[in-house]
């Protein structure tokens, strides 16, 4: 586990482009663009404070996941592992590192269509809101349109 580099953005970019394909068709086709994220975005991302940890093994990056210190919380921020390195503990390995960086609550929004991702969350021991909450959460400490919040959910850590 290790801090991404500077220099990473278009591995990085490969990575949540790649691994976010498993979201069309399945996301509101309102939310779906391509690339899903574009190099823009990513730079807008880290810019906000988004500090992205990857998994390497023999010097390739595996997978990605940022932490974002907003107020009084962390949120998970954009975590997307290659698809031929899935379901290989690449993913656990980054929100357990994650969740070792610190002692404040976690956050984590995610697409409420996205299942497998949801699942993910409550294995690794986060728990989802309720609605209302959600609302709420998504409106304080993320600046996505009303659309994403009416098609999200979020998890917190327990």
């Amino acid at each position: 586990m290790r801090l991404c580099r500077d220099d990473e953005r278009a591995a990085i970019l490969a990575i949540v482009n790649s691994a976010a394909e498993a979201y069309r068709g399945v996301i509101p086709a309102d939310r779906w663009h391509e690339p899903y994220m574009p190099a823009s975005e990513l730079d807008h991302e880290i810019a906000a404070g988004v500090v992205f940890w990857g998994y390497e093994t023999d010097g390739r990056l595996l997978g990605v996941m940022g932490i974002q210190p907003v107020r009084d919380v962390d949120l998970i921020r954009h975590a997307y592992v290659k698809p031929n390195s899935q379901r290989l503990g690449v993913g656990g390995a980054l929100i357990d590192h994650l969740r070792g960086l610190t002692t404040r609550t976690m956050l984590v929004g995610t697409w409420a269509a996205a299942e497998w991702a949801i699942s993910f969350y409550l294995r690794h021991g986060f728990e989802l809101v309720s609605s209302e909450r959600k609302n709420a959460l998504l409106k304080s400490y993320w600046s996505i349109p009303d659309r994403q919040v009416e098609t999200s959910v979020v998890l917190e850590s327990a």
